[in-house]
């Protein structure tokens, strides 16, 4: 059971809980060996004694862990401890890419495509490692406090090889690939696909695919094609909308062959927006090029088949090779017989097949006989020939019949709405609730489609009217089109004033509205945001009827010229935007060792852009040269000589050579903890002691005698600073 203040592996105590997901819980942590803030994945108590999820734990560490890069959440470190399976990483503050487009509903398309890119560089990177993510998902995007994109959660990832087997993991079936709905083999393709869906999602506001199950969302994957996101935001640019399309073609060899490629074209639509340069790939995919037969495949397929049973000018134009002159001069003085398609006999039928099939064992070997063809299996296949024509031919027959009434059904097997041919008897809903007309018609197979007008004498959401007669067939399928009362006086307009375009969309669409859009400019209602409505909030209007919006396209404004102000004092530097026409921003700081204290290190407008009058400019201030102040926490042990007794330890600073730390023991270890250190990096320690020893001499009478020596000795140590905060 993990709490706060929980420590675990004696390092890393569990401040708070910061989110769950399907096999783990996140918790925020203070790491006290690094002195750092990293996040710990917990591995569910359910799960924990799951050999199989225990497992699926540690492979997505394994594949994690190998994986450095900017847009990718680190791993640092995994552990397990009393039962609890675990993952140290890095703690990144923010909110989901999720979160962040139900928050503002749709996004703008340079931030959109500003993300994509982002998250296509750390998809590259993973692919680069042969590592696939498989669940690729604004759930598992993360975007910092800092505008950072990083990708997370590698949970159901599997390092790919050179020999890929077919596999069976789905993500989330809203963002999941055809081949992965389907079960089947799924690869680097596959991320790029729920990428291209994923930036459907960040346009639009909503994903292209959606239903009541899984099941259902699964096979609209496979089957349906992909509904053009300008069907929901028709300023949508061209090149985006094809980006889109190449990521999510059903077949992966249309797709985008590598993040790289796709990396390439999410640039260029950020200079270049509204050129078409997205370059589909056709049906047959990269590989659909015509190939010519060589004679290693004839050989084989001889081998296989006892012989090569192919139309002779079929054969002869297709596949062969240069013919030698002679054989060429040879052939021109053969006379030539003419064919007679009503004269024909099946014994010329296989003295053409003997030509084709002698030619080339001709060409391959003069030596060869050329009577390769067996009797007995010409006639079997003649005779399975005639039968399979006999088929085809009453299937063709029992088709036309049923299509000219031939055929008929017996009663019991239609149901009372139903036809034989795929049509339905259509049924009078007049009068009905919208939603029992729905229903009904739905039962039977037929799609509905509602136009809503005012009445004073149908009660309100009732049908009027309908454009297929009760009693008539109707294909299934088809769309039948209801006239439904909005009431006698209509719908309310709700008000969209002030509101953004989205969500003015949104508002209106819910009542049963058309939003049609119109621009202006405004000096006192935002970018984006509407300035008016036709008609007016709270007038009555027919369900399906046209609401007029009127869009801000912002303060109508000259343009100006961005000045240098590189170099100016900060005091200059406000001087010269005002007077260009420009408002002063946010004013940072930062450190820089060419610019002098308090001038302008760098400006958020480049030097003779031209932008809108007004416009807000910031800019850094140089704080001089970084000056960086060191740390260090040493523990001196005694050297392997020392025998005991007095001992100096000192440490000093590389370059400067100032004596940092200087003392005399008897006793080890000795603890040096400094701060605030100016000047360098590094330094040495170095102990000084006596070390006695005690010679034995032999006397010239044979005796011995003893003489007691002392040595000074010293120690050295390299040692490297801490940098300090």
């Amino acid at each position: 059971m993990i709490r706060e203040g929980m420590v675990l592996s004696d390092r890393y105590e569990i401040v708070s809980k910061v989110g769950a997901g399907g096999m783990s819980d996140v918790y925020k942590a203070k790491d006290h060996k690094l002195n750092r803030f990293v996040a710990v994945k917990v591995l569910k108590a359910e799960f924990s004694e799951n050999r199989s999820f225990v497992s699926k734990f540690r492979v997505e560490a394994q594949s994690a862990a190998g994986l450095m890069h900017p847009n990718i959440v680190n791993v640092y470190d995994v552990g397990e401890e009393d039962g609890l399976y675990f993952m140290i990483m890095e703690l990144v503050e923010g909110i989901t890419l999720k979160k962040y487009i139900e928050k503002k509903l749709r996004l703008s398309v340079k931030e959109a495509i500003s993300i994509a890119i982002q998250v296509s560089m750390g998809i590259e990177s993973a692919h680069n490692n042969h590592i696939i993510h498989r669940d690729i998902k604004p759930q598992n995007i993360i975007i910092s406090k800092e505008g950072k994109v990083k990708v997370t959660d590698f949970g159901i990832a599997r390092a790919a090889t050179s020999d890929t087997i077919t596999s069976n993991v789905m993500g989330s079936v809203h963002y999941t690939s055809p081949e992965q709905a389907r079960g089947g083999y799924s690869d680097e393709k596959s991320d790029i696909y729920s990428l291209g869906v994923t930036m459907f999602e960040m346009l639009t506001g909503r994903v292209p695919f959606d239903g009541e199950t899984t099941v259902a969302i699964a096979i609209k994957h496979i089957q349906e094609p992909l509904p053009s996101p300008r069907e929901y935001v028709d300023d949508i640019p061209i090149s985006v909308e094809q980006i889109i399309y190449k990521c999510c073609q059903k077949n992966s060899d249309r797709r985008y062959q590598s993040m790289t490629e796709l990396i390439v074209d999410l640039k260029k639509s950020l200079i270049t927006p509204d050129e078409d340069f997205v370059k589909m790939v056709p049906l047959g995919g990269y590989h659909a090029e015509t190939k010519m037969i060589s004679n290693d495949d004839m050989r084989v397929i001889k081998r296989h088949t006892d012989k090569i049973d192919f139309d002779d000018d079929d054969v002869l134009r297709a596949y062969e090779r240069p013919k030698p002159k002679k054989r060429v001069e040879e052939e021109r003085e053969r006379p030539r017989k003419s064919s007679n398609a009503s004269s024909v006999s099946k014994n010329s039928g296989k003295s053409a097949k003997k030509k084709s099939s002698r030619y080339y064992e001709e060409y391959e070997d003069e030596d060869e006989e050329d009577d390769d063809i067996d009797p007995k299996m010409e006639k079997l296949m003649m005779g399975l020939g005639i039968i399979a024509a006999v088929i085809i031919g009453l299937i063709a027959l029992f088709f036309v019949g049923r299509t000219i009434g031939l055929f008929k059904a017996t009663p019991s097997s239609v149901s009372e709405n139903e036809t034989e041919d795929d049509m339905v008897i259509m049924i009078d809903v007049k009068g009905m609730t919208f939603e029992e007309a729905k229903e009904q018609l739905q039962d039977l197979d037929l799609k509905v489609q509602a136009t809503y007008e005012t009445s004073g004498t149908v009660e309100k959401d009732h049908v009027i009217d309908q454009n297929v007669a009760a009693g008539s067939e109707t294909p299934k399928g088809s769309v039948i089109e209801l006239k439904v009362s909005s009431g006698k006086d209509g719908v309310a307009v709700p008000s969209v004033i002030g509101k953004s375009e989205a969500e003015a969309k949104v508002a209106l669409e819910a009542e049963g509205f058309v939003m049609q859009k119109e621009t202006s400019a405004s000096d006192s209602v935002a970018k984006g945001n509407v300035i008016s409505q036709s008609p007016s909030e709270g007038e009555s209007a027919a369900k399906g009827s046209t609401v007029t919006v009127v869009i801000s396209t912002g303060k109508s404004t000259n343009s100006v010229t961005v000045p240098d102000i590189r170099l100016q004092t900060e005091q200059d530097a406000r001087a010269l935007l005002t007077a260009a026409g420009l408002t002063v921003g946010a004013v940072n700081e930062d450190y820089s060792d060419t610019v002098p204290v308090g001038c302008v290190v760098s400006q958020s407008y480049s030097p003779n852009l031209t932008v809108d009058e007004g416009t807000s400019v910031n800019f850094t201030l140089s704080l001089g040269p970084k000056i960086v102040v060191y740390k260090c926490n040493f523990s001196v042990n005694a050297p392997v000589a020392y025998q005991g007794g007095p001992a100096t330890v000192t440490l000093v600073q590389n370059g400067t050579n100032t004596v940092l730390f200087n003392s005399t023991t008897t006793s080890f270890p000795v603890l040096i903890n400094l701060s605030n250190i100016m000047g360098g990096g590094t330094g040495v320690i170095t102990i000084d002691y006596t070390v006695t020893s005690t010679v034995v001499h032999e006397n010239e009478d044979g005796t011995t005698s003893n003489e007691t020596k002392t040595e000074n000795k010293s120690d050295y140590q390299q040692v490297t600073f801490t940098e300090q905060e």
